[in-house]
């Protein structure tokens, strides 16, 4: 029988689980074998005896990745945690290949198949699989409530016998997943929200949620493949600079989420337009594990700079564990069931989804840019 595992996550921070009892028990249904290790889901409040009364064995963590055919986990393996694996595993997670080639390279080493949950290509297929999607969703969420908690006054449009305190002014940057949801619920909180993105496609998802599109003035769409954003001229950028600077000055509140896939953060807010801004407003920064669009972010670390307050959290979806687990674990059974033929896994490397994922297979790694990164010659050589 098929066996799969899913360990605790060995990040400090890292709340999240791979499973929960909900997707234990979906996995037990078409004939897997499931086992965890003991405490799995305590960050996300999930006991153990609520994954064994689903189905799931408590197994150390030598034995199960020793012996599982299949890992499921959030983050990227250690190097001693690939070294357990037997040949010919499969492992499912948040993979980091963009900034961990290295881990891709032991993979392939052990004759681990690999796919990283970031590289599912977004296709309607895939939809109820895109991790990015799920987590960033709580990201734009959660960012909003931050800026909230910290902003020196309210956030929305308040009439008092002492007279009426105008709503907050907040400007997004990205409309993607969670730029969106930080739409969405800075609009529930009654703020005037304003935003930008290089994708003029985005500009009715923006108005249909309460925000205004803040258009730059130059014919150029930065539609990049699968609905990402891509890099922009240099025109481009510094007429959008420009624009947002304007905004910011009167901004409470900003919340920046611009990502382009495997390149470092686009810049959107420099020292300049930090320090024009008002004494006491708040730049959340969601780009921070990728450098950040703020000049002045400091990854998980909080920065105030003329009196303006600047948050960079690296893992905001760690900080609402449960539902991040619950959204994360359907998001690996949706990719996995696929997979399993009366009970047997059958990594198919032609599928679509698959083909898309796939990071290492019978010994290589297959994700070109991946691939490119650990042939490239390093600075020492």
């Amino acid at each position: 029988m098929t066996l799969v595992f899913v360990p605790k996550e060995g990040r400090a921070a890292e709340t999240r689980a791979a499973a929960t009892p909900e997707s234990v028990k979906r996995l037990k249904k078409v004939g897997l074998e499931v086992a965890v290790e003991p405490g799995v889901g305590a960050g996300a409040f999930f006991a153990d005896a609520a994954f064994t009364a689903a189905g799931a064995a408590l197994v150390d963590a030598a034995q199960g990745w020793s012996t599982a055919d299949i890992v499921l986990k959030v983050g990227p393996p250690s190097a001693e945690e690939v070294g357990r694996m037997k040949s010919g595993a499969l492992l499912v997670g948040l993979l980091a290949p963009h900034r961990h080639p290295e881990i891709a390279r032991a993979l392939a080493e052990r004759q681990v198949t690999s796919i990283a949950m970031e590289l599912v290509p977004r296709i309607s297929r895939a939809q109820s699989m895109d991790a990015l999607s799920s987590q960033a969703n709580i990201a734009g969420y959660r960012a909003v409530l931050l800026a909230a908690s910290r902003l020196p006054k309210y956030m929305p449009l308040l009439m008092t016998a002492a007279g009426t305190i105008p709503p907050a002014r907040v400007v997004i940057l990205g409309a993607g997943v969670a730029g969106l949801q930080a739409i969405a619920t800075a609009r529930r909180l009654g703020a005037v929200v304003e935003v930008s993105d290089v994708r003029p496609a985005v500009k009715e998802q923006v108005e249909s949620l309460g925000g205004k599109f803040l258009e730059v003035p130059v014919t150029e769409s930065g539609e990049g493949a699968g609905g990402y954003a891509r890099e922009m001229s240099p025109e481009y950028l510094e007429k959008q600079r420009q624009l947002v600077t304007q905004h910011l000055k009167a901004a409470d509140a900003a919340i920046s989420t611009a990502l382009v896939p495997g390149k470092p953060a686009p810049r959107l807010i420099t020292r300049d337009m930090v320090e024009a801004m008002r004494p006491g407003a708040v730049i959340v920064d969601l780009a921070a594990e990728q450098g950040g669009n703020c000049e002045l972010s400091q990854a998980d670390r909080e920065v105030v700079h003329n009196g303006v307050v600047i948050l960079a959290p690296t893992n905001l979806a760690a900080g609402m564990p449960a539902d991040a687990s619950l959204l994360y674990a359907r998001n690996l059974v949706a990719l996995l069931l696929p997979m399993i033929k009366d009970g047997a896994l059958l990594v198919d490397p032609e599928d679509e989804v698959v083909k898309g994922a796939l990071l290492t297979y019978r010994g290589e790694v297959v994700h070109g840019p991946t691939a490119q990164r650990l042939a490239a010659p390093t600075a020492s050589s």
